[in-house]
């Protein structure tokens, strides 16, 4: 993203007056932000430079332990860093390209040119420096690692969504109620955490106010009896396993044990029905068990491997939040939103809605960028519902990192109000796009692949399935009594760090200090 980003900066000018081009972020950003030309170069090249901080990072950071987790050789690590040395040069190459070539000489470059030429930083990092912006590269650096967690920043005026589709309800809602929680019961979810006497994640009264089959019948509310259990089981999981992860391994810092515990769940989603699965050892390997046993069933092979891939990527996106708390680093703006498909669980629901459609429908219709736009912009829509929803919840009452609405007011250093209609904003316009995808493209998209009457419909009731997901998170978000202030000061959780779960499959609750807190009855939450 780094070289096109850098592209778009330089030919700006080019693109605009003489080509009429539309397709440039600093067009974007001037459009979305409603800036002018300049403020939107500033942010597009702060979006470069937190690019090349990222690359740093996962370079220098994430790379040595890698080497010794997969035991690489010593030539197989040079290679490694001979590829990590080739994106370097690319992106220093095109920044050089870019300052000496005639192509995009806009007005005032020939000065950072020759400011360039007479010397200055060089190597990994250095772009924002060598366009004379240190200062404020190295802020952005530093902000990113400097975030105090668990600040008052009182309840969120919750804004104006844009939300074109109804809501509509499944009639099985109150039975998948009464079982979902007998079946979390089952499951272990309502008892103390094994190793930890009288401490448990959840309670009967807390679950029911969570109301997790609302936002299931709401997805789904065609859905017989039995499959509207299977969905809420899916969604109660999710979240259940979301705020174990930080209890067993967040205040630790064990990473080394937190992989282990993401490998073995994987143990537990068998292609091959023949394949024994270990003994489950705790409420979330038991959940897993029991929910794979019933949806896999019907699946053939193929199916089975795309659903527990999805699965796989969710719990593998809890790594890079357990990394990111290690370091207190607030996710650079990309990195945030391609991350936050994960750790929300969006791919494992959008892989159900897929496989609900059977095999007959064409792999390679899923592939292209209008169904990828479709799946993607209501994931996003998703996820930021969560973030504006669950604001306070995670800053001021979890520690939490990952929200879009604290990841916008560090990279804009605004204030709370402005990052909420921001990413306000940030959803009207994925919405948009789908609409957009829907009335513009779908069709043409159909009769190019020479899609039949039968899988247009399957198709058409995908898209419909999407329309179902984002009202109705919406919706569970309005109707849940999670996220209301008095239902987190009532937490009966010790410490700062409260239990609960801040959203369906999104990152957990970093509750790992809570392990050993003696006088749990005694405590009451700080103000």
């Amino acid at each position: 993203m780094g070289v096109h980003l850098r592209n778009d900066i330089f030919s700006y000018q080019r693109e605009t007056e003489q080509e009429g081009e539309i397709n440039n972020c600093v067009l974007v950003v001037e459009r979305f932000l409603h800036c002018d030309p300049q403020q939107a170069v500033n942010l597009v090249n702060d979006l470069l430079t937190s690019r090349l901080y990222q690359f740093e990072n996962t370079a220098v950071i994430e790379l040595p332990p890698l080497f010794e987790e997969y035991g690489l050789s010593l030539t197989e690590r040079e290679n490694v860093v001979r590829y990590v040395k080739g994106l370097q040069d690319w992106q220093s190459g095109g920044h050089e390209w870019h300052m000496r070539s005639s192509r995009y000489m806009n007005k005032g470059s020939n000065d950072s040119q020759e400011h360039m030429l007479l010397g200055g930083p060089t190597g990994l990092g250095t772009v924002a420096a060598r366009l004379g912006l240190a200062p404020r590269s190295l802020r952005l650096r530093v902000r990113s690692h400097t975030h105090t967690p668990y600040r008052r920043v009182g309840p969120t005026k919750l804004p104006e969504f844009y939300m074109p589709y109804p809501i509509r309800i499944n009639p099985n809602l109150e039975a998948s109620r009464r079982n979902t929680i007998e079946w979390a019961r089952r499951m272990g979810m309502l008892d103390s955490i094994p190793g930890v006497p009288g401490l448990g994640l959840w309670n009967e009264r807390r679950l029911v106010a969570f109301d997790i089959p609302l936002c299931a019948s709401a997805i789904h509310p065609d859905a017989a009896p039995s499959e509207l259990d299977i969905s809420s089981g899916w969604l109660t999981w999710g979240t259940y396993a979301d705020d174990y992860f930080p209890l067993m391994y967040g205040h630790t810092r064990d990473v080394a044990g937190a992989k282990l515990f993401i490998a073995r769940l994987s143990l537990f989603m068998p292609v091959d029905d023949s394949t024994p699965t270990p003994v489950p050892l705790n409420a979330v390997e038991c959940g897993l068990a029991g929910l794979w046993t019933r949806t896999s069933a019907p699946m053939s092979p193929n199916a089975r491997r795309q659903f527990r891939r999805a699965v796989d990527d969710m719990l593998q996106s809890w790594l890079w939040e357990l990394a990111n708390h290690i370091e207190n680093r607030v996710p650079d703006p990309v990195d945030y939103i391609e991350m936050r498909r994960r750790t929300f669980g969006s791919d494992m629901i959008m892989a159900l809605a897929q496989l609900s459609l059977g095999d007959e429908v064409p792999a390679d219709i899923f592939a292209t960028r209008p169904m990828q736009g479709l799946a993607k912009s209501a994931q996003d829509y998703a996820c930021l519902t969560n973030d504006i929803f669950s604001y306070q919840k995670e800053i001021e009452f979890e520690g939490e990192l990952h929200n879009c609405v604290l990841v916008v007011e560090r990279f804009l250093d605004c204030g709370k109000e402005q990052a909420v209609d921001v990413v306000r904003d940030l959803m009207s316009t994925r919405m948009q796009q789908f609409e957009h995808v829907v009335a513009t493209e779908l069709q043409a998209l159909f009769d190019e692949f020479g899609v039949d009457e039968k899988t247009r419909g399957r198709l058409n009731g995908y898209v419909a399935l999407l329309q179902l997901y984002m009202s109705g998170i919406l919706h569970w978000h309005r109707k849940s009594g999670r996220y209301p202030e008095s239902a987190l000061l009532n937490s009966p959780a010790p410490g700062r760090l409260f239990h609960g779960i801040r959203g369906l499959g999104t990152s957990a609750a970093r509750i790992g200090s809570l392990v050993g807190a003696k006088k749990m009855n005694d405590w009451r939450p700080g103000l």
